[in-house]
């Protein structure tokens, strides 16, 4: 047994799929399975039921499910205390976090923490809502950037920014003229709307008293490409400020606050309590803390 075929499991596990594992550990499928046929002969038990396409795991695979992940953890952490034997420390951390956050708010973090620690590897694990608290949770990330508040009670969690959600129109839109928003008015034209979320749960609600009447033209997982639909005319749709901000410079876009209440949005950076923080971890936290100043709240006890 090694760290390879460790690592090949979890990931059949956590994709729930040998073809998508394939993918991610750079092998044909016959390798993937290979491996599996390995660790499963080494360990006297079978790891996966199969179901045709569909896998899951047998009750053996449960418990040692378990175990890889402790070890995989246990190597990382080792990775990690024998690199901060260095002045300068080196390893990577991992951080999730949806599509607009990967794109308005980690670039210039990333390159403040870079100049600091140019010998870490930093990732983007691309998640989306509840997903990025799971990435924490799973060890699949270091950190994770996710909308407030967080249920998981395992997880420390530190506000660092607010903005609010706004409606989001063409410049020469007629609702473009408005001060505030009302969900009345926008009732008559075509929605683009987040397809899941904490932003189409809340939206879901401020439209609860229309919802009969409402036109929900799209449902689109992407904040690139809602921009894109509201600028070619397809409809009027919701989005955080933060993520506006070049469009309405530019004159394409207009943002209108929501009422009769705004729609502030929190931000948090959450990791796991339990979890040992290597140098850089802290380093990166404190890079965060600083890039955003006075945004930044107190951590919050779960």
């Amino acid at each position: 047994m090694d760290f390879d075929q460790i690592h090949t499991f979890l990931e059949i596990v956590r994709l729930k799929s040998f073809s998508k594992a394939a993918q991610t550990c750079y092998r044909t499928q016959p390798a993937i399975s290979a491996q599996i046929r390995q660790l499963e002969y080494e360990l006297k038990a079978e790891l996966f039921e199969r179901f045709g396409s569909r896998i899951s795991l047998t009750s053996a695979g449960k418990l040692f499910a378990t175990f890889a992940e402790q070890m995989m953890e246990t190597r990382r952490q080792a990775q990690n205390a024998l690199s901060e034997l260095e002045s300068t420390p080196r390893g990577e951390l991992v951080i999730a976090a949806n599509e607009a956050t990967c794109i308005y708010v980690l670039p210039a973090v990333f390159a403040e923490f870079k100049e600091q620690f140019p010998g870490i590897q930093l990732q983007v694990n691309r998640s989306y809502g509840s997903r990025v608290v799971e990435a924490v949770m799973e060890n699949v990330a270091d950190f994770g950037l996710t909308q407030l508040p967080v249920a998981e009670k395992r997880v420390q969690v530190v506000e660092i920014y607010r903005d609010e959600v706004h409606c989001v129109v063409t410049a020469d839109h007629p609702l473009a003229v408005l001060d505030k928003v009302q969900c009345e008015d926008v009732q008559p034209y075509p929605l683009l709307l987040p397809q899941s979320g904490r932003t189409r749960s809340r939206l879901n609600s401020w439209f609860e008293k229309l919802e009969d009447d409402i036109r929900v033209s799209m449902e689109l997982d992407s904040t690139e490409t809602m921009k894109k639909f509201v600028e070619a005319g397809l409809g009027v749709s919701f989005l955080a400020s933060l993520n506006c901000v070049d469009e309405v410079a530019e004159g394409k876009l207009k943002t209108i606050p929501l009422a009769p209440e705004p729609m502030i949005r929190k931000l948090g950076l959450i990791y796991r309590k339990d979890k040992a923080l290597s140098k850089a971890a802290l380093g990166f936290i404190q890079v965060v803390l600083d890039h955003f100043g006075s945004n930044t709240r107190p951590a919050v006890e779960h």
